[in-house]
């Protein structure tokens, strides 16, 4: 790609972000079925039809809002430092809870796409699907590699484990939302998490999730 090629994708991202920053400001203060296309393009100074240039239409911002916040997430889960007591799967998740928890907006609109993604032959469909079995790897993936070291009992079936823990997450977001913000969605999915933990650790112990992990010392060898 030649150097104005790259200028002209880079102002395009840069202006694609303005967009979705500027849609989740707008649906959050307005909801997202009274927000129009037009408010949000005033909101970043653009005309209707430039907008239309990255977003047909408002569905196709949603989608993109949810996928951002995909990416988000898996920013999160990659920051989190390994743990060495057989814990990094669920402090991984614990800290996405978070992160959803400190962007109540996004839930609302999350829980929205879902809905929609439901239907195979929506636009968030294939992007839903795919997502979420990547989700899910990655999280089975952290819970296998601590079977692998000893930590977690060898008989867990980590992706199944997977798949309950999104399901649990993705149940007390619906939660959340029907109950107009009214519940602790990042405290529920600890006690959740911090009561699965004694069943499969190896030391059978029970872990607080709000605590950093303790780094084992590093052992050196006696000189003479």
């Amino acid at each position: 790609m030649s150097d104005t090629g790259r200028r002209s994708y880079q102002v395009g991202r840069e202006r694609r972000d303005r967009i979705l920053d500027a849609a989740q400001r707008c649906f959050r203060d307005a909801g997202y079925s009274p927000t129009s296309l037009a408010e949000i393009a005033r909101a970043v100074g653009l005309t209707t039809p430039g907008l239309k240039h990255h977003f047909a239409t408002k569905d196709h911002l949603l989608l993109a809002l949810a996928e951002r916040r995909f990416d988000l997430a898996a920013a999160r889960a990659l920051d989190r430092a390994p743990a060495h007591d057989g814990t990094r799967a669920l402090r991984m998740m614990y800290d996405v809870a978070r992160l959803y928890g400190s962007q109540p907006e996004l839930m609302e609109l999350f829980v929205l796409v879902s809905a929609a993604a439901a239907d195979p032959s929506s636009a968030a469909h294939d992007v839903f699907s795919e997502r979420y079995e990547r989700t899910i790897d990655e999280i089975a993936s952290a819970f296998q590699e601590d079977v692998d070291a000893g930590l977690l009992r060898e008989d867990l079936d980590a992706h199944a484990l997977a798949r309950e823990c999104v399901a649990v997450a993705d149940g007390l977001q619906l939660q959340w939302v029907l109950s107009r913000g009214t519940i602790d969605f990042a405290e529920m999915v600890r006690v959740h998490l911090e009561r699965l933990a004694p069943g499969i650790l190896r030391s059978g112990a029970s872990v607080d999730l709000a605590a950093e992990p303790v780094v084992p010392a590093i052992r050196r060898s006696r000189s003479y």
